[in-house]
This record gives structure tokens, C-alpha cells and sequence, in this order.
């Protein structure tokens, strides 16, 4: 009873925390500077870009109830837009209401725009998510071989695409989907919540997202893409409700996302085993900051566990995370092949973590038996610096391969200190190599003290930062 009490107890305080911060994020988002409202009914928002055309989703016989479905009315209103995609494109304004609808397609230079009192709601029904090709670089589907169903918001060939608003909602109704694969019934793999393929110029910001059926925001074979001011709501215990999933993309930027998830709140991927190698596109040049993430069963920042591709070139920097289990994590396993390499991690701030370093080299779930054993991942390369993390069980747990352990590691300028019952070996290490600086509790002996060193930190910016958002204006 006491223990039991206690569990309670502790969620009750991290559910007040949570609370508290999403208050804060709540006051913070409606009082974005970036949103300017005139008495003419304008709201001014950032963008990529600015159409010229515009339309409201109830010109299409769109009805806000909650009940009545909308798919037909998403996929007219945006195949009408699509034909102004050479005359300065068009934005879809979502009005205040509740709009239930089944997957639908964007389109090319088109903005999906949410007014803050607009709900987007996932439909229950299966027979709304159609079934499409399962992904080249994953062989079958994540929850089921034989298929997957496509994302509530999909776009795959596209250029010049946002999805954002005033802070507007997007709700999976993700809670009939997670009973189903629980109890097994699904045969094909469960809807993400955004899905972009194949696109370059992307953006998807000032949302809030809640309880998708499975990954929240998937970003493959993509370029170029922006991720910003995303509040991602999911039950602590929902299964695989990533929060946003770069994997295959060249130059993203993920920045001031509030993440509560089951999963990882950030999944950096780039394909699984014989079928990533194929494909052969790695996830590179990606910036992750100001990232507050609360995940209890899983990382902050997940590396893998599908790499196969490749992930070279991560800098994470300003990232929060309370009641979490693990800090940045490396998840590999012998079947993978690809590396993760030039990986740069600073300035985190971690309370009530299990792990703060954690890296597998065991994670053997292989989506088939054809896999190659000689095909080995290639782990090097890995920094963090200027950590400071409270109310901690393991400090760390690094796992390399026998016979190919991870090196170039390097950990400086760390502050841990434990739980009142925490493990006594606290740095557990296998099959690495590396350096420490100035980092209590004393590391394993396979990271010796090197007086003086600061882990590495890229000073030159990418492309992806100097991206400008213009100022564009919708009409509510």
C-alpha cells in the first residue's frame, strides 16, 4: 500500500508538473509574438512561404461537429488549392470546430493552416485509412508484415509544404488504435499522425498534437525541413507514440517542441537492417534545441535502433527532460550495418532520469531472418558536454559490440547526482573507447580522466538555420 501510495504520489506531483508546464506553454503559445491579430478578423503567422490563394474548408461542405466525416471535403478543397500551386499557391484555413476525418493528401506550395479553436479528430473508422506500399527502407510494416495504413495528414513527391496554425489541434484519437494492438487484432501497421515522403521545403509548427494512433510526426526521404513550437500530448504508457521521427532526411531543424510521449520524444532513423542498407539514405545534418520532453519508458533523444542508412552530423543543444528514462540514446544491434557517427550533444538538463548515457549494441528486433550477421554497425564519434542531471538511478550504460566496440566517445563538464537508492555500479561499460573531463560520478575505466577537454561542438551553422520565415497573414 505504501509503495503503491508512493507511485501515485510521485505521478500526482510529475502530473502537477506537467501541468504547471503546460500552463506555461499554453500562455506562451497564445501569446506568441509571432501571431499578431488585427480587429479585421487577420491573423498574422511565420512561414516558409505566403500564398496567394486562399480558402476555408467550409466552402466544401465541411460540417465542424465533431461527428459527421470530412475526408471528402479535405480532399476537395485540397485538389481544388492544388490547381493554384503555379500561381502562388493556396492555404486550406481550418475554422473553429471539431473536424473529424479519415487520412487525406497535400499538395505542392500549399499551407494548412488551423485556427486555434480548430480540432482536426482522427476518424475511428478503418475503412477512412487506406492501405499503401510499405516503406522501401523498412521491407514491411513496424506493427505487421503485410502492410501499413497511411497518415491522417500525407504528403509523399511534394515542395513547399506547411502545416501550422495559431496553436490549433490535431487529435489522433489514438486510444481505440493502441487497445486493438495490444490485444493483437491489427494485421497492418498502425496511421501516423503526419507523414511527409519524398519532399523537400517542409514545415510543421504552433500546433498542438495529441494522441496519434502510432508515430506522431514522420519525416522520410525528405530535405529541408523545419519542426517548431510542436506541444505533443500522448498517455505516458501509449505504445510508439514517437513525437517527431526524422529518418532518411537531409537538413532538419527540430526546435521549442514540449513533448509527453510513450516513446521516445525524438527517433532519429534511417531504415532497418538489409532493407536500410539498400536504400542507403542516411539521416544527416539535423539540429535538435530547446526540446522538453517527459517520457518515463524511454529516451529524450533516441538514435535508431533503425540506422541501417546511416545518421552522421546530430547536434543537439538546450534540451530538457524530466521523469524520463534516458538521456541521448544509441540503440544498434549486429544486422544494422550503417553508423552513427559526428554526433554532438550539449548544454542538457536532465531530473529523474534512469539512465543519463545510454548505448546498445543489443537491440535485436530485425524485421525478418535475412538479415546479414556480418553487417556491423559503425559507432564513433559521440559527444556530449555541459550536462547537469538530479535524481538519477544509472549514470551510465554502455554496451559496444564484441569485436567492434563504439569509439570516439567523449563526455565533459558533467554534473549526476543519484537517487537515494541507486545502483552501485554506476558506470557500466562494455566494448567502447573514449575520454572524460571533468565528470562526477567517476566514469569506467574505458573513459579515463583527460584533464582539460571540451567534447567537440560544430561552429559553423548549416543551411537549415538560415532559413527565413516570412510573415504571411490568413483571413479567420
Amino acid at each position: 500500500m505504501g509503495l503503491c501510495l508512493k507511485l501515485r504520489t510521485s505521478r500526482v506531483i510529475s502530473a502537477i508538473v506537467i501541468l504547471g508546464i503546460l500552463t506555461l506553454r499554453v500562455a506562451e503559445c497564445r501569446n506568441n509574438h509571432h501571431h499578431h491579430r488585427d480587429n479585421g478578423g487577420k491573423i498574422e503567422y511565420p512561414a516558409i512561404n505566403c500564398r496567394k490563394h486562399s480558402a476555408v474548408l467550409t466552402d466544401f461542405g465541411a460540417v465542424g461537429d465533431g461527428k459527421t466525416s470530412n475526408t471528402k471535403a479535405f480532399n476537395a478543397a485540397i485538389q481544388k488549392l492544388s490547381t493554384y500551386a503555379s500561381d502562388g499557391g493556396a492555404k486550406l484555413i481550418v475554422t473553429p470546430g471539431k473536424w473529424l476525418t479519415g487520412s487525406f493528401n497535400l499538395t505542392s506550395h500549399f499551407t494548412l493552416f488551423l485556427h486555434k479553436d480548430a480540432v482536426i479528430l482522427g476518424s475511428q473508422d478503418e475503412s477512412e485509412w487506406p492501405a499503401i506500399p510499405v516503406l522501401p527502407s523498412y521491407g514491411r510494416g513496424r506493427d505487421a508484415s503485410s502492410g501499413r495504413l497511411s497518415a491522417l495528414i500525407f504528403g509523399s513527391n511534394l515542395t513547399d509544404v506547411v502545416i501550422t496554425g495559431d496553436n490549433g489541434t490535431i487529435d489522433g484519437q489514438g486510444s481505440t488504435w493502441w487497445k486493438k494492438f495490444r490485444a493483437g487484432e491489427l494485421n497492418v501497421t498502425r496511421p501516423y499522425m503526419i507523414e511527409i515522403m519524398y519532399s523537400d521545403q517542409i514545415q510543421i509548427s504552433n500546433l498542438t498534437l495529441i494522441n496519434s494512433p502510432s508515430w506522431f510526426v514522420h519525416l522520410i526521404y525528405s530535405s529541408n525541413v523545419l519542426v517548431k513550437g510542436l506541444t505533443i500530448l500522448a498517455p505516458v504508457d501509449s505504445p510508439n507514440t514517437d513525437g517527431v521521427d526524422p529518418d532518411s532526411c537531409t537538413n532538419t531543424r527540430i526546435e521549442d517542441c514540449f513533448i509527453v510521449s510513450g516513446d521516445d520524444c525524438i527517433a532519429v532513423k534511417s531504415g532497418w537492417d538489409e532493407y536500410g542498407i539498400k536504400v542507403g539514405m542516411p539521416t544527416q545534418h539535423l539540429i535538435i534545441r530547446r526540446l522538453t520532453c517527459i517520457s518515463p519508458d524511454s529516451a529524450t533523444i533516441a538514435l535508431g535502433s533503425e540506422m541501417s542508412g546511416g545518421i552522421q552530423d546530430v547536434r543537439a543543444e538546450d534540451i530538457t527532460a524530466i521523469d524520463t528514462e534516458s538521456g541521448v540514446r544509441i540503440k544498434t544491434a549486429v544486422g544494422r550495418g550503417g553508423y552513427v557517427k559526428d554526433i554532438y550533444v550539449r548544454r542538457m538538463t536532465l531530473k529523474t532520469m534512469k539512465y543519463v548515457f545510454w548505448m546498445a549494441g543489443n537491440y535485436n528486433q530485425h524485421p525478418d531472418p535475412n538479415y546479414d550477421p556480418k553487417a556491423i554497425p559503425e559507432i564513433k564519434g559521440i559527444n556530449y558536454r555541459d550536462v547537469v542531471a538530479e535524481n538519477v538511478t544509472y549514470s551510465a550504460k554502455l554496451d559496444g559490440i564484441q569485436g567492434d566496440p563504439f569509439t570516439g566517445i567523449c563526455i565533459s563538464n558533467v554534473t549526476i547526482t543519484l537517487t537515494e537508492k541507486p545502483k552501485k555500479l554506476q558506470w557500466n561499460c562494455t566494448d567502447i573507447a573514449g575520454v572524460t573531463s571533468n565528470v562526477t560520478p567517476t566514469p569506467c575505466a574505458l573513459l579515463p580522466e583527460k584533464q582539460g577537454v571540451d567534447c567537440a561542438f560544430p561552429t559553423d551553422r548549416l543551411p537549415i538555420d538560415d532559413v527565413q520565415l516570412r510573415t504571411c497573414s490568413a483571413a479567420l
